[in-house]
């Protein structure tokens, strides 16, 4: 059985028995029709895992990744004890901002993927500004 995206974000608002990770897909989808990263303006695209959170400066136009940054880099990963944390990844937002800075990137558009703006997430942007990058 086949349906449109529409029609499944519908079912699963409606308690319809729909899989998390393809109702993950559609919300990521979804949200990627509208960001897209070019070379003037590239996508910071973020992934949260329950231990680390991934985050890498995409060019779209080029399908180029730019520069990825995670706390399990060394220099993040030796100044805290874990990875799963909000310190973490405003840590590694600055860190992601100092490295785009270096490479003359200071505009990005920012993609949270099918995670809320909220917590790690928003740590992540909040270090990222304070590093010196425009959203």
């Amino acid at each position: 059985m086949k349906f449109s995206k529409r029609t499944l974000l519908k079912l699963k608002n409606k308690n319809k028995k729909l899989k998390p990770n393809k109702y993950k897909k559609l919300k990521r989808e979804s949200l990627r029709g509208r960001i897209k990263g070019t070379m003037e303006r590239p996508r910071l695209s973020v992934y949260r895992s329950n231990e680390n959170i991934y985050a890498q400066i995409i060019d779209d136009s080029n399908s180029k990744t730019l520069i990825a940054c995670s706390t399990l880099d060394r220099s993040i990963k030796l100044a805290l004890s874990t990875g799963r944390t909000c310190d973490a990844s405003r840590l590694m937002g600055e860190k992601l901002a100092e490295l785009s800075l270096k490479q003359n990137i200071t505009k990005i558009v920012f993609d949270r993927g099918p995670y809320l703006y909220h917590g790690r997430v928003k740590a992540l942007a909040d270090g990222a500004r304070a590093g010196g990058l425009k959203f």
